[in-house]
């Protein structure tokens, strides 16, 4: 007779709905401690954290010994009752009265204490086991998840570019380029997916692309990937304003979302909820003049000047060092005291380990923060933004800020030129705050066939190159805008973590192929 029913799973994620039941959830060993007659089991299953409790009344003798040779990573079943504690993580836990074992995990590499990065990166296949590493990748799920829900309810078609690219029109110095088939076909792994996207969008109106792109620069700042993805909307007869609505509501969308269903990871991560809280305010925008004014501390905005602030924070920072030293020093007396228990003795390791932490952040605070001052007191109108001007512009507002109208030599050819002054075009940038900068780059499109030719020429970019993409205004042109954002950096920012790197499963980087 063939079987019908159907085997599921109980994942901890499902726990805080069946209080009071008896389940058996499969796992790993997250963590572990035991005293005596009870054995504490932090059980780790891809969907959450939850704390088990071994009795060995409950458990017997025999089950018990083995609650109590579990190593961390090792994999297990266990069967037990899902009660509630308001102090655990997800407000449940677990009793438990039985347990068996699918493999007792070898000596795991990665240890309690703090880890280098190249060693972190090395163990990268590891690494993604740990708490906050978990947390930034479920955000990366939801906020996938959000931005394909926002497009698709409003009637955009995804319609992915080719990854493989003839066009070297960004130069070749930042462009991977590889053989296409034979030795004189050259192909390039695209950087953006935009043009293409112009394309479908005056056949579908409404589109979006949501893949993969390659930088070759050779960077390793906290912000730079060479693989990285790009959501690029493109939207036939948007203008600028209305490509500035629709990035508003995107950005709003995408926040509250993540917001609502990633409570439990923003906790792990301890992140500064200020964002999320705040997000639903109108975003403020502003020309790229206004912002210059801003940047040098000749315009405040609502009794807020950013050079101030600025000056504010680096006393403020400058103090948490004083603290943070003496609070190190305080704790590493306490490390000295004769008899210190194992518990203590690990308890103030712990303390000591997270001061120095803080202290490395404090002191590089200290140091970035005069040299940020200066790049804005002496910024020259007419030049592109860097962290430091992005970060004087964002700190006077508590919600992300536009800045459009920019100076067209410092844009890309395929900007609309302003009508009643070509030197700027209708091109936008969204800055979020709390310093972390440009998240969202748009503008409305140059639809003049002249006008793109001219742009072309004018940033001695290969012509030829550009005959299909230059098709698109001879052959029914209308007005249309569109918008980029970098996926990791969205990630990054949400999360509140400090290196890009840790945004994405496997990161590629300058110096970093695997694992």
């Amino acid at each position: 007779m063939v079987s019908t029913s159907k085997k599921t799973l109980t994942r901890v994620s499902h726990l805080p709905e069946l209080i009071g039941q008896t389940v058996e959830v499969n796992g790993w060993v997250a963590n572990k401690r035991s005293s005596g007659k009870v054995a504490f089991i932090e059980l780790r299953d891809g969907s959450g954290y939850v704390q088990c409790i071994a009795e060995i009344q409950a458990m017997g003798e025999e089950k018990f010994a083995i609650c109590k040779s579990l190593t961390l990573e090792s994999s297990i079943k266990i069967k037990g009752t899902v009660v509630p504690n308001e102090k655990q993580l997800g407000g449940v836990e677990l009793q438990l009265n039985d347990i068996s074992v699918y493999q007792i995990a070898e000596e795991y590499p990665i240890a309690k204490k703090a880890h280098g990065v190249d060693f972190l990166m090395n163990k990268r296949h590891l690494w993604l086991r740990s708490r906050k590493q978990w947390a930034v990748l479920r955000v990366r799920n939801q906020l996938m998840y959000a931005i394909h829900n926002f497009f698709q309810e409003r009637g955009f078609a995804q319609l992915d570019a080719p990854l493989l690219t003839g066009n070297a029109c960004e130069g070749t110095t930042t462009l991977f380029e590889t053989e296409f088939y034979k030795e004189d076909s050259v192909a390039y792994l695209s950087q953006s997916g935009q043009l293409y996207a112009e394309a479908t969008a005056m056949a579908h109106g409404l589109v979006y692309n949501f893949g993969p792109t390659f930088r070759a620069e050779r960077s390793v700042t906290p912000r730079h990937l060479s693989e990285f993805w790009m959501i690029e909307p493109e939207m036939a007869f948007y203008d600028l304003d209305m490509d500035m609505d629709l990035i508003e509501e995107f950005v709003k969308y995408i926040v509250n979302n993540v917001y609502e269903n990633c409570k439990v990871e923003l906790s792990i991560l301890e992140r500064d909820l200020s964002l999320f809280e705040n997000i639903n305010e109108a975003f403020p925008r502003i020309t790229y003049e206004e912002a210059c004014k801003i940047i040098t501390g000749e315009k405040d905005i609502d009794g807020k000047n950013a050079i101030t602030l600025f000056e504010q924070d680096l006393a403020e920072v400058q103090a948490k060092v004083a603290e943070t030293t003496a609070a190190i020093a305080e704790t590493e007396k306490e490390l000295t005291t004769p008899g210190l228990k194992k518990g203590k003795r690990n308890y103030f390791q712990s303390k000591l380990d997270k001061l120095k932490v803080d202290l490395k952040k404090y002191q590089a605070s200290a140091e970035e923060i005069p040299q940020w001052i200066a790049s804005a007191k002496s910024f020259p109108p007419g030049e592109d933004f860097g962290s430091p001007h992005e970060r004087a512009i964002t700190r006077v507002f508590n919600v992300p800020v536009m800045v459009y109208k920019w100076p067209k030599d410092i844009k890309a050819f395929y900007m609309k030129r302003w009508e009643d002054d070509p030197n700027y075009v209708k091109g936008v940038d969204l800055l979020a705050p709390e310093g972390f900068g440009e998240i969202v780059g748009g503008s409305e499109r140059e639809t003049d066939l002249q006008a793109l030719i001219d742009g072309i020429n004018h940033h001695n970019l290969p012509m030829a190159e550009f005959e299909w993409y230059l098709d698109l205004r001879r052959y029914g042109s209308v007005p249309h805008s569109g918008f980029g954002l970098g996926f990791e950096r969205a990630v990054m920012w949400l999360t509140g973590v400090q290196h890009i790197r840790e945004t994405i499963p496997f990161p590629r980087y300058y110096g970093r192929l695997f694992p």
